[in-house]
């Protein structure tokens, strides 16, 4: 056949060698990458070293397990705590109004803030009518007292001249009945003057028992009577109290003799008191009731005041924990405790108070759990770890 005519070329030595030598080049490196895969694949596996504790179940080695801190909470007594705010007021607020018939005030002598003692004056209600009125009934009883002593003179000799037969014995009784009246017209003029010195004395705006002055509403030359209201506001032995609003359900668990903390607002100090009063009905449209703490008084303490507190309910025993061991997701809030063979295992937990020795758990543990205190945001369900033991 014509190569050259049917327009082909013919493969001559100078075409075929490099063709050649690349086949040969590329079987050597096949044959290269199978022997380096045969010697990896019948390679034994390396022994761990001793002491190091082989691997774990996910395959890390031991000696890369994580260490945390664990500790058993045990139970403890939690003081159950319930947090209310409300207004301070006088424990017992008295009001002072008049008395008496009134009249023009003529001096007020006290002033708001300013302690006082049972039946001082706290101010005056000019009196001069009714003195004179005193003085009037005063010349009576003397007047009575002379026609007494008359009457009882004219009985004496009466009595004597009776047994000798001057005077009838009718005459002498009609003489002893005058002297029992004159008699009684002097109690009768000594009961009308006691009476009006009495009513004067009543004249004066007195303080029905010690305490302290919060408010005065009058003032000198100022016509009052007893429908004039309150005159004067007082707290009775200067006690105050705060009335804190709690909801119904933390009501049940407060009694009277729990003690409690008072804040005043803006302020830092707080005031040991104590509830005396529960509340007999609870507010049908917000479910609160008012709950009334007695706390002794300070300068600090303003009734009208707002103030918050905390009521101490009776102690629990319940497992604390420190925050670092409690964990939250939107499942709510759980713990990592340490199970058999010391892997991690989830438990879900419900918090309760919080205290300043950490948070107690109400439900969800018993106490004897390893639980673990620190590093749970790096952990998860089943991982095995190194605990170690740390007290709380």
């Amino acid at each position: 056949m014509n190569y050259e005519s049917s327009g082909m070329y013919a493969l001559t030595d100078e075409t075929a060698t490099p063709r050649r030598r690349w086949l040969i080049l590329a079987g050597v490196a096949a044959i290269i990458v199978v022997l380096i895969a045969a010697f990896f694949m019948m390679r034994p596996a390396a022994k761990p070293a001793a002491g190091t504790g082989g691997t774990t179940a996910s395959g890390a080695p031991a000696d890369q397990m994580p260490t945390v801190s664990v500790g058993s909470p045990g139970s403890n007594s939690v003081d159950r705590m319930v947090s209310a705010t409300g207004s301070l007021a006088a424990r017992v607020d008295m009001p002072v109004g008049v008395a008496g018939e009134g009249g023009r005030v003529t001096a007020v002598l006290v002033q708001p803030g300013q302690w006082v003692a049972a039946g001082q004056t706290l101010a005056t209600v000019d009196r001069s009518v009714q003195v004179q009125t005193a003085s009037s009934l005063a010349a009576s009883i003397a007047v009575a007292k002379s026609d007494a002593d008359i009457a009882l003179s004219e009985y004496n000799r009466a009595k004597a001249l009776v047994d000798r037969g001057f005077i009838s014995k009718a005459d002498l009784e009609r003489k002893g009945a005058t002297l029992a009246a004159a008699n009684a017209r002097v109690k009768v003029a000594q009961a009308q003057l006691a009476e009006t010195q009495a009513r004067n004395g009543r004249l004066d705006i007195r303080a029905p028992a010690a305490g302290l002055v919060l408010a005065r509403m009058v003032e000198p030359g100022q016509i009052v009577s007893s429908g004039s209201g309150t005159l004067f506001r007082m707290a009775k032995g200067g006690e105050m109290e705060l009335r804190a609003e709690v909801a119904e359900g933390d009501i049940k668990g407060i009694s009277v003799g729990s003690r409690a903390q008072v804040t005043p607002v803006g302020g830092s100090q707080s005031f040991a008191g104590q509830v005396w009063q529960l509340p007999p009905v609870i507010d049908p449209q917000s479910r609160r009731g008012i709950v009334r703490i007695a706390i002794p008084f300070d300068a600090t303490l303003r009734p009208g005041g707002f103030a918050s507190a905390t009521i101490y309910g009776g102690a629990n025993t319940s497992p604390i924990l420190p925050n670092s061991a409690i964990q939250t997701d939107a499942t709510g809030n759980f713990v990592y405790i340490l199970g058999k063979d010391d892997k991690v295992e989830r438990r879900a937990i419900k918090t309760g108070e919080v205290t300043d020795r950490g948070v107690a758990i109400v439900q969800g543990l018993t106490g004897n759990e390893r639980v673990v205190l620190s590093a749970g945001a790096f952990l998860s369900p089943g991982q095995k770890v190194k605990p170690q033991l740390r007290k709380l």
